[in-house]
């Protein structure tokens, strides 16, 4: 058996230096609290980068792939063989979140942790795999333990090195991701499988009934576990677990952390339930129009930014959340404040 490897504790934000950040956007040239939530953005930043005067100096995109054994199933309304498609797709630049993230001055890298076909090396492109593909988890584990662990710390390593004061969005592919992201979101909350379980692809009705009766008829062959290794053992996706690792190690170097729609926020809840401090390095981008995904957000009172009803995955909903982040920088760090200005502060309460 693989011997599990611990996660260095994230360390907590400063309460006092938070206090200290929120103070200085009360003394700022508006009423206290008049900005909103962009106020509460650049105090997040400036909490996680242990700054005043924050900035996102770096801007990465890593797009993890991986096959699932489930989509012989047929969960989805693609063949696998798109998966590897679409990371030739990711590599010429042509897919959205590459434009995406070309038009917001993010750099996209394009990480296989388990794609099932080989894919020829190219300069944005990191072989991580681990296996060509998971295992269907309707007849049997679909990672083994070995495999759990390996992508864990290969997610981890991803953010060992990444320039200080920059934020990281984990965008994944994968046909049938969605069926194992329900799955661990059932799991995770203990909701029932018809609230887990979405169209994904955009699968009819029988498709969704479908999804549902495999993921049920999984759940039978086990007893009931909420730990996070077991449930990615048993409900796989090399691309979720990696992304939960990370999360994780992103944390550790202190980035900021914007987390995508279902597949990313199931990743994210795995993560949180390994070490809830992780939670206050992310920022959520967008509610899905994946079904499920609000009722995973609302388990972990997560308060997204955008509601536009995407559902493409790949990291494309939050890199649209970069300029949000850089404009509630650009505010702490450069606006007036009443003494600078020479602005009259309030009177009176």
């Amino acid at each position: 058996m693989a011997m599990t490897k611990k996660f260095a504790q994230i360390q907590a934000l400063d309460d006092v230096f938070q206090q200290q950040v929120r103070n200085e956007l009360d003394q700022k040239t508006k009423p206290a609290g008049s900005l909103g939530r962009l106020e509460d953005l650049a105090a997040q930043v400036a909490g996680i980068q242990q700054r005043i005067k924050p900035s996102i100096e770096l801007a990465q995109v890593f797009v993890i792939a991986g096959d699932h054994g489930i989509a012989h199933e047929g969960v989805s309304a693609y063949p696998q063989a798109v998966t590897a498609q679409m990371v030739l797709n990711f590599l010429s630049g042509g897919a959205a979140i590459c434009v995406l993230a070309k038009a917001n001055d993010a750099k996209v890298t394009v990480v296989d942790a388990g794609v099932a076909e080989i894919i020829q090396t190219h300069k944005n492109l990191l072989d991580r795999k681990i296996a060509f593909g998971t295992k269907n988890f309707l007849h049997e584990l679909a990672m083994s333990t070995e495999q759990v662990e390996t992508a864990l710390q290969h997610g981890k390593a991803l953010c060992e090195n990444l320039p200080k004061h920059g934020a990281v969005v984990f965008g994944e592919m994968g046909i049938a991701n969605t069926t194992s992201a329900s799955a661990l979101m059932h799991g995770l909350t203990g909701l029932t499988v018809e609230a887990c379980v979405g169209r994904g692809t955009g699968v009819d009705d029988h498709g969704v009934a479908l999804k549902r009766g495999v993921i049920t008829q999984a759940f039978k062959k086990y007893v009931a576990s909420s730990d996070v290794r077991e449930l990615l053992s048993r409900y796989g996706g090399f691309e979720i677990a990696m992304i939960c690792g990370a999360m994780l190690g992103a944390a550790q170097s202190r980035q900021v952390i914007i987390v995508d729609g279902f597949i990313a926020s199931a990743a994210a809840c795995l993560a949180i339930r390994m070490q809830p401090e992780v939670q206050n390095y992310m920022v959520f981008s967008h509610v899905s129009a994946e079904a499920p995904h609000r009722a995973l957000l609302e388990s972990i009172a997560a308060k997204a930014l955008l509601d536009w009803d995407m559902r493409l995955g790949e990291g494309s909903g939050a890199i649209l959340v970069l300029p949000l982040l850089r404009s509630a920088c650009a505010m702490l760090s450069n606006m007036a404040t009443f003494a600078s200005a020479g602005v009259s502060g309030k009177t009176s309460e």
